[in-house]
């Protein structure tokens, strides 16, 4: 009886030991079949498995990326250097600008007598080299200059009269003539009389003319008093031909009623060379043609000068 009741109860304890151990059995595989399906879960092939290809053209693009960062960032500093040189020059400009608006404020500052003085000296100037082109274009080989003050034009007297003589020469009167002939041409623009004309155009700067000069001078060779009745002679013979062949040219007035034309002879008292030397004799032994111009000595004046020549210049 015992025995039997032994057997049983060791069996009884077998059985509880295996339904423990199918238990627990259970219990893991469910739990790893929980684990499965919470791994199934998170698992995507699509997002964290890409081909090859397609990550090797992400590298690509975002090594592209990196360069063209690298690009924009050097051209982001090249603008900003640029940007400093440019407010540099804006600088520069604006400072310019001051310098400009302070000369202009005073240039509208400047003596109206003052601007009137400079507009007639250019206006001689431009009379001068008019007769100058002109008589070159009449004689090329004809050696006449600009003096250096801009004020007169000058022949080489020895290329007009034979030494020691008062008389043009043959060939030389014709230049006189001609010169006698492009004055009379140009005058009634700047003087006054029955001829004057003057218009904006030939005389933009309103310039009166006070006198025309023949002037005769020498080298140092001979007495002082010789050379200068001969310059003298050579001033007037030259001022004879020229009205014999425009008689005309003495009609040309100033502002007192006189004529432009007139002749002066100073010898060797004003020479432009040295006459130490041939060249610079025959420089010496010359005619000018002097242009004088009429210089108001007041601002109130320049009104006067510019009535007279429009008034001359009314039919």
């Amino acid at each position: 009886m015992r025995g039997a009741f032994r057997r049983r109860h060791a069996e009884e304890e077998e059985e509880s030991v295996f339904v423990s151990m199918t238990d627990m059995t259970v219990s893991f595989l469910f739990i790893v079949m929980l684990l499965l399906a919470f791994f199934a879960s998170r698992y995507s092939p699509d997002t964290e498995t890409v081909p090859l290809p397609e990550h090797q053209q992400v590298l690509s693009e975002l090594a592209g990326a990196k360069a063209r960062l690298a690009q924009l960032e050097a051209e982001i500093e090249q603008l900003r250097e640029d940007n400093a040189t440019l407010t540099a020059e804006r600088d520069d400009a604006l400072r310019e600008i001051e310098r400009l608006r302070e000369l202009l404020a005073k240039a509208e500052q400047i003596d109206p007598l003052e601007a009137y003085i400079g507009q007639i000296n250019a206006e001689r100037r431009r009379v001068l080299e008019q007769l100058q082109a002109q008589l070159k274009i009449d004689f090329p080989d004809l050696d006449v200059v600009l003096s250096e003050q801009s004020d007169a034009l000058r022949f080489q007297g020895e290329g007009l009269f034979d030494r020691g003589n008062a008389s043009l020469r043959p060939n030389s009167r014709p230049i006189v003539e001609r010169v006698s002939i492009r004055l009379h041409e140009i005058l009634p623009c700047y003087t006054l009389g029955d001829q004057s004309r003057w218009a904006q155009d030939c005389n933009q700067g309103m310039a009166l003319i006070e006198a025309i000069q023949i002037e005769g001078h020498t080298d140092s060779d001979g007495s002082d008093f010789n050379n200068l009745m001969l310059s003298t002679a050579r001033a007037n013979e030259t001022f004879r031909v020229m009205t014999d062949r425009e008689p005309a040219l003495t009609g040309h007035l100033n502002m007192r009623n006189q004529p432009v034309l007139s002749v002066a002879g100073y010898g060797e008292m004003r020479p432009v060379s040295d006459n130490g030397t041939d060249a610079g004799r025959a420089t010496n032994r010359r005619i000018d043609l002097r242009l004088i111009m009429q210089v108001p000595a007041r601002s109130e004046e320049i009104q006067h000068i510019r009535n007279a020549l429009t008034d001359g210049a009314r039919p």
